[in-house]
């Protein structure tokens, strides 16, 4: 079996299988090159020609344990009708939507036909990939493509998403649904064309009170994953609840994940006790440890595999790779993660 698919059942390997978030991105000037050619970023996702070769870009190079589908956690609200744009050094721009009046502008009911290149993309890299290799899917949490679609971009503290949520539970409820049922659609469809796992990305979980972390967050995550299971029984889930701090320990409990991806703010000595005896984890090392390379990047990958020895883990940054890293970090950092 692949090996990050026996540490999602719960085995422990000598070495920790390593993958990267944001493995095939902006770091490789191959990545850069191939960018180059795309009209713009939505035309990179949706051209499985380009999303192809960019998934297996950073397994060419370095041999990752796992290749990730290259999209965007937006092309969810992208295939729901809510106009979505990449404007160059600024991020994602959204028309937002801001009240029932809004959300009835949107479809009803995800259109996974225009979602059709996605899965193609999956399709293809799937025929391409070493035997032993997994092959990750994903999606965005509902919380976190909401904070997305109701300020039309991203915002420090979430702040709109939030006071919506206050302001007009019956609105943000609606939407809430509709992007778990969307979600889960979209995720058994990724499954049927050859994805081994999916990651949920909870980006901005350390946006929420505390009070509403279980209700906005942990529930969805926990009923889309339990709805994809009712159609895809061997479904493995890994789940990144960004910000989570001491609450990590209730993400694997509440969602169902075969693993708890950790960010960096992380105390590995406590999750290594609180986390990992219910699932696996995943992390966590700080992704600008890697921009600096050198041994104290060494030693640190040495301290959080000590730290995770006793159980199941993943290898992986506390949050996606950096433009700024240098390759040959990279494979500096696979070469100590693999002894």
């Amino acid at each position: 079996m692949k090996p990050i698919l026996q540490v999602l059942d719960g085995q422990i390997l000598k070495r920790p299988p390593i993958w990267i978030m944001r493995q095939a991105g902006r770091y490789l000037p191959e990545y850069r090159e191939l960018r180059s050619k795309a009209k713009n970023f939505l035309d990179f996702c949706y051209r499985p020609d380009m999303a192809i070769e960019a998934t297996l870009q950073p397994i060419q190079r370095y041999g990752f344990d796992a290749a990730i589908l290259f999209s965007d956690i937006l092309v969810v609200p992208d295939a729901l009708g809510q106009k979505v744009s990449f404007q160059e050094g600024e991020g994602p721009r959204l028309d937002p939507v801001l009240n029932i009046e809004g959300l009835g502008q949107l479809k009803s009911a995800i259109d996974l036909d225009h979602l059709a290149p996605v899965f193609e993309t999956i399709r293809g890299v799937k025929s391409r990939l070493p035997a032993s290799t997994a092959f990750l899917g994903f999606c965005g949490a509902p919380w976190t493509v909401a904070s997305y679609m109701i300020a039309g971009k991203g915002t420090p503290e979430l702040a709109p998403s939030r006071l919506k949520a206050y302001s007009d539970p019956v609105f943000f409820r609606r939407l809430m649904q509709l992007l778990e049922d969307a979600s889960v659609a979209y995720l058994v469809k990724q499954f049927e064309a050859g994805i081994d796992a999916a990651q949920i990305f909870e980006s901005f979980a350390g946006a929420l009170p505390a009070n509403m972390l279980k209700t906005y967050s942990f529930d969805p995550i926990g009923r889309i994953i339990t709805r994809v299971r009712e159609q895809r029984p061997d479904a493995r889930f890994i789940v990144f609840c960004k910000g989570a701090g001491a609450r990590h320990d209730q993400v694997a409990l509440a969602t169902g994940a075969n693993a708890v991806g950790l960010d960096w703010a992380v105390d590995e000595i406590w999750a290594a006790k609180h986390v990992q005896k219910h699932s696996a984890v995943q992390g966590h090392l700080d992704p600008l440890l890697v921009v600096n390379g050198g041994e104290l990047m060494d030693q640190r990958v040495d301290q959080i595999i000590e730290a995770f020895s006793q159980g199941p883990h993943i290898f992986n940054l506390g949050h996606g790779i950096v433009p700024e890293t240098s390759p040959d970090h990279v494979e500096r950092l696979l070469k100590r993660v693999r002894g």
